[in-house]
């Protein structure tokens, strides 16, 4: 393989096979044009390149606007510390074009070695080194056989990599380690060694007329499987958008994925060798089971996570989210020590960790479910975990699902709506009909409202939420026998369900509703 020519040029060093330019040691960010452009001056520093010059370099002959090519010319000089005014390292030449005029030094440095078999070294990291999935993602292949889209098949991997670090837990490696094997035919569990990652995502982008086609597949970097893969289809028209709809697909997709995967391997793991992360994980599995001893196996669990790691933010927010499921579907002691823990293990996780999302809607749902006077703080931390990611489906739905508790629903229909495209395949399909049913039953729609709720019962017929809004729903429409029926049903998920003890645990905020609630649970045959 042919050595890769590294430009130096005062404290700056620009890389073309790797594509990087440093200053000082330091990553200095630039996007691929002004990377070309800076790459195609420098190397043609002997003359001055004209506008045809830098448009058939860096654009491909595509014709550009002049305040298109002198926006990049100027993003390339403030990369490197220079301005128009002072042109130091970029001298334009009026009417001729623009010349690069620092002293440059040219150095071949030989490509990076492969990395070492599995074993043969300390230094390399490993995916198992890592607490929780780690992923690279590859440059996108452009296979449209146009040069001209190669910026949009690049932006589109950039836009996934930026999503991805938004994920709580999830490893991603920077943009300027996986685009080193763009344009290279990789085997993907070397991809992984090298880099040091569990799962790798590649995709493709092909044009064909005014129609875009994006493909992505996910990929296991140590058994070389297959875990998901999925094609996006939009207008030439709406590129930035189709851009931004992808890149929120695959994100809603891969998370669950990803999270199922590591499951999948934990348990393959000898009980006794379990660590933090290992509880934290058949914790997960467990809640996904939603019975009364699989809630209480998982939080045993999730204890043990925390007696190896007392400060494990993401094991005492799974903690208190557990307290609060068991709570809503009434499987908790009625001592109320539950709340008590719960809401402590919430508050210290938020404090641990103030930036992580899903800590953040964790905390923020076993707040609202075990602190009534405490609403307020749990939508503050709703909106703060949207703020930090916004694709996540499960708190898209829960927060959709408390604010429509408290009557706001056209922003709950809104994040419900939201979460429903993000996440089709959600594990716990069972919770967004759920939520839908309550804002239809809310909206006075109870013939949808039983709908909703009977396809939530469908996935999951011990779903509290969805028996007692089925139970209400029907009474509303005069069809007591089948409430009275559900009601049953419902008390045997939740043995000694009362109207009083009801309305004591769930916070029902709409005084309307509560009302209608009590009203037609009594009809429905629930004791006072």
């Amino acid at each position: 393989m042919s050595p890769v020519l590294l430009y130096r040029f005062e404290d700056f060093v620009l890389d073309g096979g790797r594509r990087e330019l440093r200053r000082a040691g330091e990553l200095v960010a630039v996007e691929p044009q002004v990377f070309d452009l800076l790459a195609f001056v420098i190397g043609a520093r002997d003359r001055v390149v004209s506008r045809d010059d830098l448009l058939d370099a860096v654009w491909h002959g595509r014709i550009v606007s002049e305040a298109t090519l002198s926006s990049r010319v100027n993003s390339a000089r403030a990369a490197i510390g220079d301005s128009g005014a002072e042109q130091r390292l970029i001298r334009t030449l009026p009417r001729k074009g623009l010349r690069f005029i620092g002293t440059v030094q040219e150095i071949d440095e030989a490509p990076p070695p492969s990395a070492p078999d599995i074993g043969s070294s300390d230094l390399e990291p490993r995916a198992s080194d890592l607490e929780g999935p780690s992923v690279a993602v590859l440059p996108f292949t452009n296979m449209s056989g146009d040069p001209q889209q190669d910026y949009f098949a690049d932006g589109m991997a950039e836009e996934i990599i930026t999503a991805l670090s938004r994920c709580s837990g999830l490893f991603v490696i920077a943009r300027n380690s996986s685009f080193i094997y763009k344009g290279r035919a990789v085997d993907i569990r070397q991809v992984g060694r090298e880099l040091g990652v569990g799962y790798v995502l590649e995709g493709s982008v092909r044009r064909s007329g005014e129609r875009l086609r994006i493909t992505g597949q996910l990929i296991d970097a140590i058994s070389g499987a297959h875990l998901w893969a999925d094609r996006f289809e939009g207008d030439l028209s709406e590129i930035f958008e189709l851009q931004d709809r992808i890149s929120e697909n695959v994100v809603s997709a891969i998370e669950p994925t990803l999270q199922f995967a590591e499951i999948s391997r934990s348990k393959h793991k000898v009980p006794g060798t379990l660590d933090a992360y290992d509880h934290l994980l058949r914790a997960y599995a467990l809640e996904y089971e939603f019975t009364t001893q699989s809630m209480d196996a998982a939080l045993d669990h999730l204890n043990q996570a925390l007696a190896l790691d007392p400060n494990y933010a993401t094991a005492m927010a799974a903690a208190a989210y557990c307290h609060a499921q068991r709570h809503f579907q009434g499987w908790a002691p009625r001592d109320g020590a539950h709340r008590t823990e719960g809401l402590r293990l919430a508050w210290h996780a938020v404090e641990l960790a103030p930036n992580d999302a899903q800590v953040l809607w964790k905390a923020a749902f076993a707040i609202w479910n075990l602190a009534q006077e405490e609403r307020s703080a749990a939508l503050e931390l709703f909106r703060r975990s949207l703020m930090i990611n916004p694709n996540s489906a499960t708190a898209l739905t829960l927060a959709g699902w408390i604010e429509t508790m408290r009557g706001s629903q056209g922003a709950g229909r809104e994040m419900i709506s939201r979460a429903r495209r993000l996440n089709p395949r959600d594990p716990q399909g069972w919770l967004l009909p759920g939520v839908m049913a309550i804002s239809a039953f809310v909206d006075g729609n109870y013939p949808d409202a039983v709908i909703w709720a009977r396809k939530a019962l469908v996935l999951n017929r011990r779903f509290a939420v969805a028996l007692r809004v089925l139970a209400v729903a029907l009474v509303e429409l005069g069809q007591r026998d089948q409430a009275a029926e559900v009601v049953e049903e419902l008390r045997r998920v939740e043995p000694g369900l009362t109207v009083s003890e009801f309305f004591h645990r769930i916070p029902v905020p709409i005084e309307a509703m509560a009302r209608k609630y009590a009203e037609a649970l009594r009809t429905a045959g629930l004791p006072e």
